[in-house]
């Protein structure tokens, strides 16, 4: 897979005229070498791939990335990167212009004489479509997702408070395999669920409660995303019907995403689906993003925003997560995980979504 990486990110170098790219965001590390680690440059040219790091990490990046040639370095970073560039003799350098900090890109400019660098590349468009490997890493990571929910049913009760809800869920993942997860969890119950990204508190879960859980794991640094509402209690006729219509929506999405379509349609169609409620005034972000190496990737998204004229093609993975949110009333998401096929689209978070009433 490496090889296929690098056979893209060197078709690009060829398109913009460029003798080498410099790669120091993380995620893209390990994306085009395997190897995970920080405080390393990688400088790849037309025929060669250098990984620049120092020894902490000489050993690991030996193992992981066997298809670079390790370069240590004692001195200095982009000291020892620059001075590399102008050993090899390139001329034309791009860089991740959308990650490098200005000063790290004047130290470098500075220390690279008679070489020009100014070309920014978004290296971060050539991980849209996933590989194979990808797509495994991605349904493992949403496979320990749904263990944590399916355990997280059978342990929550009135009087826990969020945080509990939260370190439970994050427990489960970790001894179901994940590293960490994707993101901060977030958990809101009853008012709170109004706040879309409403991180755990102290709040106790009461009678009568929307718990919102939305949570991740990530699995050999790729990442699944799902969100699943349960009620403490017994639902009252409104919590029931604002459930369904969300519920409603996230399948008819679902059913939606294919290839061919845009992430603007596909946002268009949930939003026509939640006005038939009268609820569409209350879902005010996009309906779904890109996934993978991070939370949020820039392509696709399903929204009315930048970046949703892009048209979905088969191996892209996105989010399908509408919701409602009333202040003063409380909310609710529903999301998965979905992979683009040649067809259509697969729920990747299989866990289940019918409403969960936890009665005691």
């Amino acid at each position: 897979m490496i090889k296929e990486r690098l056979a893209a990110l060197r078709a690009l170098m060829e398109q913009e005229k460029l003798d080498a790219v410099v790669v120091m965001k993380e995620v893209n590390l390990y994306y085009f070498s395997g190897f995970r680690g920080d405080d390393t440059t990688l400088v790849i040219t037309k025929d060669q791939a250098f990984l620049v790091t120092d020894n902490r990490y000489t050993e690991q990046a030996k193992l992981q990335a066997p298809d670079f040639e390790l370069v240590e370095q004692t001195k200095g970073l982009l000291k020892k990167t620059a001075a590399l560039i102008q050993k090899l003799g390139c001329k034309q350098v791009g860089f991740e212009g959308g990650y490098v900090s200005f000063n790290q890109y004047t130290a470098l400019k500075g220390l690279l004489d008679g070489v020009t660098f100014e070309k920014s590349l978004d290296l971060d468009a050539l991980r849209t479509i996933k590989d194979a490997e990808e797509i495994r890493f991605i349904r493992e990571a949403c496979r320990i997702a749904d263990a944590a929910f399916n355990d997280i049913v059978t342990f929550m009760h009135a009087g826990m408070t969020e945080i509990e809800i939260a370190a439970r869920l994050e427990s489960v993942m970790r001894q179901e395999g994940s590293e960490k997860p994707s993101f901060d969890t977030i958990v809101a119950s009853g008012l709170r669920g109004s706040m879309p990204h409403g991180t755990a508190t102290d709040k106790k879960l009461e009678m009568g409660d929307f718990v919102t859980m939305d949570y991740g794991a990530k699995y050999q640094g790729y990442c699944s995303d799902t969100t699943r509402t349960i009620v403490i209690g017994q639902p009252s006729d409104r919590q029931r019907e604002v459930y369904a219509a969300v519920l409603e929506t996230q399948e008819k999405v679902l059913a939606d995403i294919a290839p061919g379509k845009t992430g603007k349609e596909i946002d268009a169609r949930s939003r026509e689906n939640l006005h038939r409620y009268d609820l569409d005034q209350y879902f005010g972000h996009g309906l779904g993003h890109s996934l993978g190496l991070e939370i949020h990737e820039a392509v696709p998204r399903l929204s009315q925003g930048g970046n949703c004229d892009a048209v979905l093609e088969p191996g892209m993975l996105v989010s399908d997560e509408p919701g409602v949110y009333i202040p003063g009333w409380g909310g609710l998401r529903i999301e998965d995980t979905v992979l683009v096929t040649k067809d259509g689209a697969e729920r990747l978070t299989k866990s289940s979504k019918e409403l969960t009433i936890i009665d005691k």
